[in-house]
């Protein structure tokens, strides 16, 4: 498990857990569709810095200048809630696949599928949040991701615990990657404005502190999916191989599109 270690170098409490709905929609992917209808926002540009009105300094008398995003970083940002936003949708989307046929042969399993769906619903509806309130473009591959995450949810389903399993430790290593690069460039640039004599942004520190959070909950997921045999699959190799490699390459279509 030296990847989990690796991924978890940034710490951060785990206190904070999002409230889980009242009813158990795993057989309702429309009612996640719809969740994102109104965030599909035409702006080409973000508006990192203006996102909140500014208040006269009461608690100090010499408050550190703020750290000036340059066009670079905030086509970072942009990019990165388009990924997270299209990464956490296919997470509800593949749970909402796979756990009908999970929990029919394992009844002791629905507790959890729970909990990991409730977790992605929260991380979702975070994004939602953010892409609208900044004005970012959601990605075009929207259609094209919910059919893969639906196909990718019911066949590892079908194919049993095991597997069901393994995508889940799959999606969640390259998923818990990303977001760990994210959290370290954001933190690249706290130290670059702490040498400078000045601070990050409150909203952008929020944002990191957010990041941070889905990460190590999305870690959990990992760890859960070991813990449940996903290295019991067959097949083990090809199986998350080919899972990681296409969550890979979603990352990088949906950075650009």
């Amino acid at each position: 498990m030296k990847t989990i270690g690796a991924l978890r170098r940034c710490p951060f409490p785990h206190s904070y857990r999002p409230k889980s709905p009242n009813v158990f929609e795993f057989l309702a992917p429309s009612a996640v569709r719809q969740s994102h209808r109104g965030y599909k926002s035409t702006a080409k540009t973000a508006f990192w810095g203006n996102s909140h009105d500014a208040s006269p300094e009461t608690t100090s008398p010499t408050p550190k200048p703020k750290y000036a995003l340059s066009q670079k970083q905030r086509e970072f940002l942009d990019s990165a809630l388009r990924v997270n936003q299209a990464g956490e949708l296919a997470a509800t989307l593949i749970y909402t696949a796979q756990t009908p046929q999970v929990v029919r042969s394992h009844p002791h399993l629905r507790p959890l599928m729970k909990h990991m769906y409730d977790q992605e619903a929260g991380h979702f509806s975070t994004f939602n949040h953010m892409i609208a309130k900044h004005r970012v473009r959601p990605t075009a591959m929207y259609p094209i991701w919910e059919v893969a995450a639906t196909f990718l949810g019911w066949s590892t389903g079908a194919m049993g615990r095991e597997a069901a399993m393994a995508c889940t430790e799959a999606v969640e290593t390259e998923i818990g990657s990303h977001y760990n690069e994210q959290v370290r460039e954001i933190l690249s640039w706290q130290a670059e404005a702490e040498s400078r004599g000045e601070e990050l942004d409150d909203e952008l520190k929020d944002m990191l502190a957010t990041f941070r959070r889905i990460r190590d909950e999305e870690l959990e997921h990992l760890d859960h999916a070991v813990e449940n045999d996903s290295k019991e699959a067959r097949p083990y190799d090809p199986l998350v191989n080919v899972i990681r490699l296409g969550c890979r390459t979603a990352i990088k279509i949906s950075e650009k599109i």
